[in-house]
């Protein structure tokens, strides 16, 4: 467990294998949460949460369904543009 310190403008420092641990950088904003006993800090997320649709939602897809074969190529093609 590590400690930090309180400022005189009521700043502390996030240990840096914590913040390397997380992958938080200059500029994290985060969500703080008053617990009473204890405070809780959560980053604020880039993307809101999504959701999956109801089952029996129609598709938006329109065209002829399509293999698991052809869905895994789709998916290699795509992936090799982003490398």
């Amino acid at each position: 467990m590590e400690t930090v310190a309180l400022s005189s403008k009521g700043q502390f420092v996030l240990p840096k294998t914590i913040r390397d641990r997380h992958h938080w950088n200059t500029g994290t904003e985060f969500i703080v949460i008053d617990r009473g006993d204890a405070v809780l800090l959560k980053p604020v997320k880039p993307f809101p949460e999504t959701s999956f649709e109801p089952p029996g939602t129609r598709s938006v897809y329109s065209g002829p369904p399509l293999s698991f074969d052809d869905m895994d190529q789709a998916v290699a093609i795509e992936a090799g543009r982003h490398r």
